[in-house]
């Protein structure tokens, strides 16, 4: 269906609403976070985001012709950026686990605050992950950039680089929590809630499909985004509090970056972000272009295994991105 703004008086009762009502004040006091709450209530920002032009809309699902996804998926979709359609949704507004595909956000409100030059110190709480919980390897009074941060989290999916972000922008998780419902409202991801900044199992921590890529495009008008998440791996540096400085190589998550599966002809796969919990089950979501360099974002949300999620994203970009 054409992107339009849909329910523009209704919208603009709940930023009224919003902003008179006022919010708890954020956490911590970083220079990012008092940079957010300036930025925040500037009303005129906060409209442009919610009324952007550019974004695909439908409230019902749309069918594909010749594609039919697995029953066992709990949400599908498929934007073109350029035409402001969209393809393909199936269940895409019903609320889901999103697992690290929360990270989406905070990549955001790192690109959006943060000064990527900054030296961040990791405090304990980044190291406080199980041994089956994605790291990047970081310890406690380790100093790193900001942008190695960025790139571990959104590359490898570290769950710790998500604290260490989280605790530098926001002042604390709680701080950045709140961060990260305001701008996901600000952004209309109205029917999304974060409570951690990475997406471990929480049951009051969700969103939807295209809570996801309101989001997504909102990181891919950023070229140092595209940048990352073009990546074949990236290499992170960390010193610790001794001095010692040690590297460590970071890569991707998704298997088409991988190599582990084989992106359709004719479609240029930037890479996403994944995202994997025993709730959640598979999820990935992708920055795709065609050969005529035209922009798509594809979202695969709850699959019950890799090999469903990758054939039935195969497929749906088979089927979906027009031959040139």
């Amino acid at each position: 269906m054409k992107c339009i703004n849909k329910r523009i008086s209704a919208a603009v009762c709940m930023v009224l609403s919003l902003i008179l009502g006022g919010c708890s004040a954020l956490g911590g006091g970083s220079s990012a976070a008092e940079e957010y709450e300036q930025q925040y209530y500037n009303k005129s920002l906060y409209q442009d985001k919610m009324f952007a032009s550019d974004l695909c809309v439908t409230d019902t699902d749309v069918s594909l012709k010749g594609y039919a996804a697995d029953e066992s998926l709990h949400a599908a979709g498929l934007f073109d950026l350029k035409s402001e359609k969209v393809l393909y949704a199936d269940k895409i507004h019903e609320k889901l686990f999103p697992a690290s595909t929360t990270k989406i956000m905070t990549a955001y409100l790192t690109l959006k605050y943060g000064n990527l030059d900054d030296i961040v110190t990791v405090g304990s709480d980044a190291v406080q992950f199980s041994y089956d919980e994605q790291v990047c390897g970081l310890q406690a009074g380790d100093t790193v950039t900001l942008y190695d941060l960025l790139c571990g989290l959104v590359l490898y999916s570290g769950n710790d680089s998500a604290v260490a972000i989280a605790e530098y922008l926001g002042g604390s998780m709680e701080g950045f929590a709140d961060m990260m419902n305001r701008e996901a409202n600000a952004l209309g991801a109205t029917n999304t809630h974060f409570v951690n900044p990475h997406g471990l199992q929480n049951d009051n921590h969700y969103t939807t499909a295209y809570d996801l890529y309101l989001m997504f495009n909102a990181c891919t008008k950023d070229q140092r985004f595209l940048d990352i998440i073009s990546m074949d791996s990236y290499t992170g540096t960390l010193k610790s509090s001794d001095q010692m400085v040690r590297t460590v190589v970071w890569t991707p998550t998704n298997y088409y970056s991988q190599g582990l599966v084989k992106a359709p002809s004719d479609i240029n796969i930037f890479g996403g972000k994944t995202g994997t919990t025993d709730e959640a089950g598979s999820c990935v979501i992708l920055y795709s272009r065609d050969m005529e360099n035209n922009p798509y974002i594809s979202i695969m949300m709850g699959a019950p295994d890799k090999d469903i999620l990758y054939s039935d994203m195969t497929s749906l970009l088979t089927i979906g991105i027009p031959a040139p």
